[in-house]
Protein backbone atom coordinates (compact mmCIF):
# COMPACT_ATOMS: atom_id res chain seq x y z
CA UNK A 1 0.00 0.00 0.00
CA UNK A 2 1.15 3.57 -0.84
CA UNK A 3 1.70 6.15 1.59
CA UNK A 4 -0.73 8.39 -0.19
CA UNK A 5 -3.07 5.17 1.11
CA UNK A 6 -2.21 5.17 4.12
CA UNK A 7 -2.25 8.78 4.73
CA UNK A 8 -5.82 8.73 3.00
CA UNK A 9 -7.32 5.82 5.46
CA UNK A 10 -6.03 7.44 8.07
CA UNK A 11 -7.41 10.59 7.69
CA UNK A 12 -10.84 9.40 6.99
CA UNK A 13 -11.76 8.58 10.47
CA UNK A 14 -10.79 12.54 11.36
CA UNK A 15 -12.64 13.81 8.74
CA UNK A 16 -15.66 11.23 9.55
CA UNK A 17 -15.49 12.88 13.43
CA UNK A 18 -15.59 16.55 11.65
CA UNK A 19 -18.44 15.69 9.69
CA UNK A 20 -20.05 14.22 12.71
CA UNK A 21 -19.12 17.09 14.76
CA UNK A 22 -20.28 19.73 11.84
CA UNK A 23 -24.00 17.93 11.77
CA UNK A 24 -24.43 18.58 15.14
CA UNK A 25 -27.12 21.70 15.04
CA UNK A 26 -25.82 24.73 16.44
CA UNK A 27 -28.51 25.76 18.82
CA UNK A 28 -27.83 22.17 20.31
CA UNK A 29 -24.38 22.89 20.80
CA UNK A 30 -24.82 27.02 21.76
CA UNK A 31 -27.05 24.71 24.54
CA UNK A 32 -24.77 22.23 25.52
CA UNK A 33 -21.98 25.59 25.88
CA UNK A 34 -24.66 27.21 28.32
CA UNK A 35 -25.43 23.98 30.70
CA UNK A 36 -21.61 23.52 30.62
CA UNK A 37 -20.88 26.93 32.06
CA UNK A 38 -24.18 27.00 34.79
CA UNK A 39 -22.59 23.89 36.20
CA UNK A 40 -19.18 25.63 36.09
CA UNK A 41 -20.86 28.73 37.51
CA UNK A 42 -22.57 26.62 40.30
CA UNK A 43 -19.41 25.34 41.35
CA UNK A 44 -17.50 28.03 41.10
CA UNK A 45 -19.97 29.83 43.40
CA UNK A 46 -20.05 26.89 45.92
CA UNK A 47 -15.99 27.14 45.89
CA UNK A 48 -15.78 30.65 47.02
CA UNK A 49 -18.51 30.24 49.20
CA UNK A 50 -15.84 28.01 50.96
CA UNK A 51 -13.29 30.27 50.65
CA UNK A 52 -15.33 33.00 52.68
CA UNK A 53 -16.25 31.19 55.06
CA UNK A 54 -12.39 29.71 55.95
CA UNK A 55 -11.23 33.66 55.06
CA UNK A 56 -13.80 36.61 55.06
CA UNK A 57 -16.64 35.44 57.18
CA UNK A 58 -15.53 32.70 59.54
CA UNK A 59 -18.06 33.97 61.98
CA UNK A 60 -20.96 33.07 60.11
CA UNK A 61 -20.56 30.23 58.88
CA UNK A 62 -23.55 28.69 56.95
CA UNK A 63 -25.79 31.46 57.96
CA UNK A 64 -24.12 34.20 55.49
CA UNK A 65 -25.52 31.75 52.86
CA UNK A 66 -28.78 31.55 54.18
CA UNK A 67 -28.74 35.39 54.48
CA UNK A 68 -28.11 35.54 50.92
CA UNK A 69 -31.04 33.28 50.31
CA UNK A 70 -33.29 35.59 51.94
CA UNK A 71 -32.29 38.91 50.77
CA UNK A 72 -32.58 37.49 46.82
CA UNK A 73 -35.98 36.26 47.56
CA UNK A 74 -36.72 39.77 49.62
CA UNK A 75 -35.83 42.15 46.34
CA UNK A 76 -38.29 39.35 44.09
CA UNK A 77 -40.97 40.57 46.92
CA UNK A 78 -40.21 43.77 46.78
CA UNK A 79 -40.02 46.11 43.70
CA UNK A 80 -39.97 42.97 41.65
CA UNK A 81 -42.81 41.39 42.67
CA UNK A 82 -43.72 41.05 39.55
CA UNK A 83 -42.78 40.51 35.27
CA UNK A 84 -43.52 40.25 31.84
CA UNK A 85 -43.20 36.27 32.27
CA UNK A 86 -45.04 35.58 35.22
CA UNK A 87 -47.32 37.54 37.70
CA UNK A 88 -45.72 36.02 40.97
CA UNK A 89 -41.84 36.11 40.68
CA UNK A 90 -40.97 35.21 44.17
CA UNK A 91 -43.31 32.05 44.16
CA UNK A 92 -41.95 31.06 40.54
CA UNK A 93 -38.51 31.73 42.01
CA UNK A 94 -39.14 29.46 45.22
CA UNK A 95 -40.60 26.37 42.78
CA UNK A 96 -37.69 26.59 40.55
CA UNK A 97 -35.05 26.55 43.30
CA UNK A 98 -36.77 23.54 45.06
CA UNK A 99 -36.97 21.72 41.71
CA UNK A 100 -33.42 22.14 41.54
CA UNK A 101 -32.56 21.28 45.28
CA UNK A 102 -35.07 18.26 44.09
CA UNK A 103 -32.92 17.34 41.26
CA UNK A 104 -29.38 17.87 42.16
CA UNK A 105 -29.60 16.96 46.00
CA UNK A 106 -32.47 14.20 46.27
CA UNK A 107 -32.68 12.18 43.06
CA UNK A 108 -29.11 12.15 43.13
CA UNK A 109 -29.13 10.20 46.63
CA UNK A 110 -26.94 13.26 48.32
CA UNK A 111 -29.43 14.29 51.20
CA UNK A 112 -29.72 10.47 51.78
CA UNK A 113 -26.05 9.89 52.58
CA UNK A 114 -25.96 13.40 54.01
CA UNK A 115 -28.57 12.32 56.93
CA UNK A 116 -26.98 8.75 57.59
CA UNK A 117 -23.83 10.76 58.22
CA UNK A 118 -25.39 12.86 60.34
CA UNK A 119 -27.03 10.17 62.74
CA UNK A 120 -25.40 9.24 65.07
CA UNK A 121 -24.05 5.52 64.76
CA UNK A 122 -25.46 2.53 66.66
CA UNK A 123 -23.41 0.77 69.44
CA UNK A 124 -22.70 -2.09 66.81
CA UNK A 125 -21.44 0.25 63.94
CA UNK A 126 -17.60 -0.32 62.37
CA UNK A 127 -15.25 2.06 62.80
CA UNK A 128 -15.49 3.51 59.71
CA UNK A 129 -18.83 4.28 60.16
CA UNK A 130 -17.95 6.13 63.27
CA UNK A 131 -15.13 8.24 61.43
CA UNK A 132 -17.21 9.15 58.57
CA UNK A 133 -19.36 10.90 61.17
CA UNK A 134 -16.85 12.70 62.97
CA UNK A 135 -15.71 13.97 59.85
CA UNK A 136 -18.57 15.11 58.57
CA UNK A 137 -19.33 16.80 61.68
CA UNK A 138 -15.96 18.72 61.13
CA UNK A 139 -17.32 20.14 57.99
CA UNK A 140 -21.61 20.16 58.09
CA UNK A 141 -21.30 23.98 58.02
CA UNK A 142 -20.02 23.86 54.36
CA UNK A 143 -22.37 21.03 53.41
CA UNK A 144 -24.90 23.40 54.75
CA UNK A 145 -23.34 26.45 52.68
CA UNK A 146 -22.98 24.26 49.31
CA UNK A 147 -27.01 23.44 50.23
CA UNK A 148 -27.92 27.08 50.29
CA UNK A 149 -25.81 28.36 47.62
CA UNK A 150 -27.83 26.07 45.09
CA UNK A 151 -30.82 27.39 46.16
CA UNK A 152 -29.31 31.03 45.92
CA UNK A 153 -27.89 30.05 42.34
CA UNK A 154 -31.64 28.78 41.37
CA UNK A 155 -32.81 31.49 42.46
CA UNK A 156 -30.77 33.51 40.68
CA UNK A 157 -31.00 31.51 37.18
CA UNK A 158 -35.05 31.99 37.69
CA UNK A 159 -34.33 35.71 37.49
CA UNK A 160 -32.08 35.56 34.64
CA UNK A 161 -35.01 33.74 33.01
CA UNK A 162 -37.44 36.12 33.73
CA UNK A 163 -35.10 38.87 31.89
CA UNK A 164 -34.78 37.43 29.19
CA UNK A 165 -37.47 40.13 27.40
CA UNK A 166 -34.76 42.79 29.27
CA UNK A 167 -31.87 41.00 26.96
CA UNK A 168 -34.59 40.22 24.04
CA UNK A 169 -35.43 44.57 23.74
CA UNK A 170 -31.96 45.34 24.40
CA UNK A 171 -31.04 42.89 21.34
CA UNK A 172 -34.10 44.71 19.27
CA UNK A 173 -33.32 48.06 20.15
CA UNK A 174 -29.83 47.63 19.30
CA UNK A 175 -30.85 46.57 16.01
CA UNK A 176 -32.50 49.25 15.17
CA UNK A 177 -30.62 51.63 16.01
CA UNK A 178 -27.26 49.77 13.74
CA UNK A 179 -29.63 49.92 10.67
CA UNK A 180 -30.35 53.40 11.08
CA UNK A 181 -26.47 53.90 11.50
CA UNK A 182 -25.72 51.50 8.86
CA UNK A 183 -28.39 53.61 6.57
CA UNK A 184 -26.22 56.80 7.49
CA UNK A 185 -23.30 55.47 6.20
CA UNK A 186 -24.36 53.93 3.12
CA UNK A 187 -26.28 57.46 1.76
CA UNK A 188 -22.82 59.61 3.18
CA UNK A 189 -20.51 57.18 1.61
CA UNK A 190 -18.85 55.57 4.48
CA UNK A 191 -16.47 52.84 4.29
CA UNK A 192 -17.01 49.81 5.41
CA UNK A 193 -15.11 47.83 8.60
CA UNK A 194 -14.82 44.28 8.24
CA UNK A 195 -12.69 44.16 10.90
CA UNK A 196 -14.83 45.76 13.63
CA UNK A 197 -17.39 44.26 12.40
CA UNK A 198 -16.10 40.51 12.78
CA UNK A 199 -14.91 41.49 15.83
CA UNK A 200 -17.90 42.84 17.50
CA UNK A 201 -19.43 40.35 16.42
CA UNK A 202 -18.25 37.68 18.31
CA UNK A 203 -18.16 39.79 21.09
CA UNK A 204 -22.29 38.95 21.61
CA UNK A 205 -22.68 35.16 22.64
CA UNK A 206 -19.70 35.64 25.30
CA UNK A 207 -21.34 38.84 26.57
CA UNK A 208 -24.52 37.23 26.80
CA UNK A 209 -22.25 34.12 28.77
CA UNK A 210 -20.58 36.69 31.01
CA UNK A 211 -23.91 38.32 32.92
CA UNK A 212 -24.90 34.50 33.07
CA UNK A 213 -21.50 33.64 35.30
CA UNK A 214 -20.76 36.95 36.99
CA UNK A 215 -24.72 37.09 38.48
CA UNK A 216 -24.63 33.23 39.38
CA UNK A 217 -21.39 33.33 40.59
CA UNK A 218 -21.23 36.50 42.91
CA UNK A 219 -20.60 36.35 46.66
CA UNK A 220 -23.05 38.28 47.65
CA UNK A 221 -26.19 39.95 47.30
CA UNK A 222 -27.10 42.33 44.83
CA UNK A 223 -30.00 43.98 43.22
CA UNK A 224 -30.86 41.54 40.03
CA UNK A 225 -30.99 45.19 38.45
CA UNK A 226 -27.60 46.29 38.74
CA UNK A 227 -25.99 43.11 37.61
CA UNK A 228 -28.33 42.08 34.34
CA UNK A 229 -28.92 45.76 32.96
CA UNK A 230 -25.05 47.23 32.56
CA UNK A 231 -24.89 43.73 30.53
CA UNK A 232 -28.31 43.98 28.38
CA UNK A 233 -27.02 47.31 27.89
CA UNK A 234 -23.76 46.19 26.87
CA UNK A 235 -25.15 43.61 24.73
CA UNK A 236 -27.35 46.17 22.95
CA UNK A 237 -24.22 48.55 22.22
CA UNK A 238 -22.22 45.42 20.72
CA UNK A 239 -25.20 44.87 18.28
CA UNK A 240 -25.89 48.02 17.58
CA UNK A 241 -21.65 48.37 16.28
CA UNK A 242 -22.64 44.82 14.47
CA UNK A 243 -25.31 45.85 12.79
CA UNK A 244 -23.99 49.82 12.11
CA UNK A 245 -20.56 47.95 10.35
CA UNK A 246 -22.49 45.13 7.82
CA UNK A 247 -21.76 45.66 4.52
CA UNK A 248 -22.90 48.20 2.84
CA UNK A 249 -24.45 46.51 0.11
CA UNK A 250 -26.17 43.47 0.10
Amino acid sequence: MSAVQQTRQGSAPAHGGQAAADSTPNTLRQLLRLLYWLMLSLIFSIIIEWIGMIFWWPEEGANHSLAMLSAELGYLSGDLRESLLVSDTAAYATAFADTLYHWLWQKTGLETAILWLAATPPPGASSWQASLHILYAAVVQFVSAAANITQVFAVRLAVLTLAMPAFALAVLLGTLDGLVMRDLRRWSGGRESSFLYHHAKRWIWPLFIAVWVFYLSLPMSIHPAFSILPFAALIGLVVAITVSTFKKYL
